[in-house]
C-alpha cells in the first residue's frame, strides 16, 4: 500500500511538471510612453523616445524602445532602455531625479521567458545604429577612446566578431546614431555593406561564421 501510495504522488508530481513546461510562458510589452531623451554635450536638446515595458508572465523584465526583431521562430531581440539617477550629492533634493537612457540589445527567447542582454563588440549606446538579418547584426562600433570607428558584424551566440574592421576617425557630435548610417544587407550571397561618412562604402560577404571583403569590391580596387 504504501509503494502504490508514493507512487501515485511521484506520478502526481511529474504530470504537474510536464504541465508547467508544456504551459510556456506569456510575453508582451505595455503601453507606449513618451518620454524626453536629452541629448548633447549640455544636455540643451531634448529628443521624444517611445518607451514600453516587457513583461514575462505578468512581471517587469526591463524597459524598451523601438519595434522587436524576429531572429528565429523562438526569439527576438529588442532595444533596452533605462532611467539613471541624475542627482547630484550637492542637490537640495534628496529624491532621485531620473534620466532615460539608451542601452544595448536584450535577446528574448519565447519558450523559456529568458531575457538576456547582449553583448556587442565596440557598439556604442548613442552613436551605434544596429541592422539585424538573422542572427547576424551590422553596425558602426566605436573604440574604448572614442577616436577610431569600426565595421562591425557580430553573430549571436558566436564571442568573436565575424568582421572588425577600422573606418576611420570618429566625427563624434552631439547628435544618436551620427557616426556613419545603418548598414545594409543583400542576399544571395549574403553581403552587408558600410557607408561611412568619409571615405568609400566597403563590402563583405558571410559565410556562416566568418567574413571577407566582397570579391566583387577587391576586383573594383
Amino acid at each position: 500500500m504504501r509503494c502504490k501510495l508514493l507512487v501515485l504522488v511521484w506520478l502526481a508530481l511529474a504530470a504537474g511538471a510536464m504541465a508547467a513546461a508544456s504551459k510556456g510562458h506569456v510575453i508582451h510589452f505595455g503601453a507606449p510612453t513618451q518620454v524626453q531623451w536629452f541629448v548633447g554635450a549640455e544636455e540643451e536638446a531634448a529628443l521624444k523616445l517611445k518607451v514600453r515595458p516587457l513583461y514575462v508572465d505578468s512581471k517587469l523584465k526591463e524597459f524598451t524602445t523601438g519595434p522587436p526583431r524576429a531572429i528565429t521562430d523562438r526569439a527576438f531581440v529588442v532595444r533596452k532602455v533605462y532611467r539613471v539617477n541624475d542627482r547630484l550629492p550637492s542637490d537640495p533634493k534628496q529624491t532621485p531625479k531620473w534620466k532615460w537612457q539608451r542601452a544595448g540589445w536584450l535577446l528574448v527567447d519565447r519558450p523559456t521567458g529568458r531575457v538576456t542582454e547582449l553583448h556587442l563588440p565596440d557598439f556604442d549606446p548613442f552613436y551605434s545604429t544596429a541592422s539585424w538579418y538573422r542572427d547576424y547584426v551590422a553596425y558602426c562600433g566605436l573604440s574604448g577612446d572614442a577616436e577610431k570607428v569600426y565595421a562591425v558584424v557580430a553573430q549571436i551566440g558566436v564571442k568573436k566578431p565575424l568582421v572588425h574592421k577600422e573606418l576611420g576617425r570618429a566625427h563624434g557630435g552631439d547628435m544618436p546614431d551620427s557616426e556613419c548610417d545603418a548598414p545594409t544587407w543583400q542576399r544571395p550571397p549574403v553581403r552587408v555593406t558600410f557607408a561611412p561618412k568619409e571615405g568609400e562604402p566597403v563590402t563583405f560577404a558571410i559565410h556562416r561564421h566568418t567574413a571577407e571583403v566582397s570579391p566583387e569590391q577587391e576586383s573594383e580596387e
